[in-house]
């Protein structure tokens, strides 16, 4: 690749908001500051747009293998890198379970021929695979996944020893969905007795409730502690959970981490009557108060990382009864826009939300040289014009599922090009026919 230079670009990057330009020379970040110049370099006028480090996902189903009806690594990292996304970690519950390295392998592999954007994948930890785990290359991926609650794939880990084992047996991040499924299942129980198979939607976060959230939660924080685990729970619900977690050292030095999710910073219970189980996930959306103290703990930084936990289902698949609606909804094309209109209405800062889905994801897992704008980091970059007003719907709706739980939402601020590896992925709606994402590497 030649020289690319970004000129008139409006910075954003540890902390700071600045004017500059960024010198590209391959793949990489060569030089960031004022009025550069390079006579050998394609020039890209951004013409005072905002340029953020590309956005990290450390939490996504992109559904292959065996599911791909409802999406794949091409078509779900193509809606990801129009959304700003340069850098997606896909969970293990496709079909095969990736609960062996042979099967982690075999993701690479198909991510290294179809993926628009960089990748990992997490090897999800069973009952049964725990000499798997130990055999794993702590550099060979972002990392174990456990699903402490059933999930779709139902790779449950319900046995304690085992839990407790694979604590004490990896040196890599433990990635965890933590919902306690004796609670789960009692409240479901209580629900079918009164309403057979019609349950109205409105009682999902009834039955995969706060408690359910909390003991879960808890207990898995209670277990790291005792065995020095490096834990993460996955997708915060509950403003009761967000009191398990610290504030007062620095990320580098937690060993307990948390995330939340877009979908749990946008809607509440109120939502249930007009978006019923297309905002169906789990864990469930809550209240208007557990938004907003998730949002106090992003903002405090109790919570360390904001990620999608995309999971598409056809619309043929969502529109169902309560109890055959499968949870999850695609949101890597609109998670950016999403956080970016909550700055807008004065809730996040700019640098709070490169800290959270850039910096932080990169210092969580030890991306190598990933989440950052600045020279000898990959040119991995987001541009995004903050005042073009779009609509969600159906015409513009890149994951292959055609639907999203944001339609009809009129976003003020639009991604206008996506660079991955310093390769101009996505430009004004355009893709290029060339993709050069990589696997990621870690420095652990």
């Amino acid at each position: 690749m030649a020289k690319k230079l970004i000129k008139n670009a409006n910075i954003i990057n540890e902390g700071s908001l600045f004017e500059g330009d960024i010198l590209i020379q391959d793949n990489i970040i060569l030089k960031v500051d004022r009025d550069l110049s390079a006579l050998d370099a394609d020039v890209i006028d951004v013409e005072g747009n905002y340029v953020f480090p590309g956005i990290i996902d450390d939490q996504v189903h992109f559904r292959e293998p065996g599911l791909t009806h409802k999406g794949d690594i091409a078509s779900e990292s193509k809606a990801a890198i129009a959304g700003g996304i340069t850098t997606f970690m896909e969970q293990p519950n496709t079909v095969p379970q990736t609960t062996t390295i042979e099967k982690l392998e075999e993701k690479f592999s198909t991510a290294s021929k179809t993926s628009y954007a960089n990748y990992s994948f997490l090897l999800g930890g069973t009952n049964d695979n725990l000499e798997e785990i130990k055999k794993l290359d702590k550099n060979a991926c972002s990392g174990v996944k456990l699903f402490l609650g059933s999930s779709t794939g139902n790779m449950l880990v319900d046995d304690e020893e085992v839990i407790e084992r694979i604590f004490r047996s990896t040196e890599m991040v433990i990635s965890a969905h933590c919902e306690d499924e004796g609670t789960i299942r009692k409240n479901m129980e209580i629900y079918r007795e009164k309403y057979g198979e019609q349950i109205p939607i409105e009682f999902h976060p009834a039955i995969r409730s706060e408690e359910a959230c909390y003991l879960s939660s808890s207990r898995a924080i209670a277990l790291a502690k005792k065995t020095g685990a490096r834990l993460h729970v996955f997708h915060l619900s509950t403003g009761k959970e967000t009191a398990l977690f610290a504030n007062d050292i620095p990320l580098e030095q937690k060993k307990i981490t948390a995330e939340v999710c877009t979908h749990h910073l946008w809607f509440s219970d109120e939502d249930y009557k007009t978006k019923g189980t297309l905002i169906k996930w789990n864990p469930a959306v809550k209240t208007a108060e557990d938004r907003e103290t998730l949002w106090k703990a992003l903002l405090d930084d109790r919570i360390d990382v904001v990620a999608t936990d995309h999971a598409p289902h056809t619309m043929e698949e969502k529109d169902n009864e309560y109890g055959k609606a499968p949870s999850g909804g695609p949101l890597v094309q609109h998670a950016l826009p999403a956080m970016l209109e909550n700055h807008l209405n004065g809730r996040i800062s700019l640098t709070k939300i490169v800290e959270k889905m850039c910096h932080n994801p990169a210092k969580l897992f030890q991306i190598e040289k990933r989440g950052y704008i600045k020279p000898g980091y990959f040119a991995d970059l987001t541009v995004v014009n903050m005042n073009d007003p779009w609509e969600v719907n159906k015409n513009n709706i890149l994951s292959k599922c055609g639907w999203s739980p944001f339609e009809g939402t009129r976003f003020r601020s639009k991604i206008t090009h996506t660079f991955v590896n310093g390769h101009l992925a996505f430009a004004n709606g355009h893709f290029s026919k060339e993709r050069k994402a990589s696997r990621l590497t870690f420095d652990r």
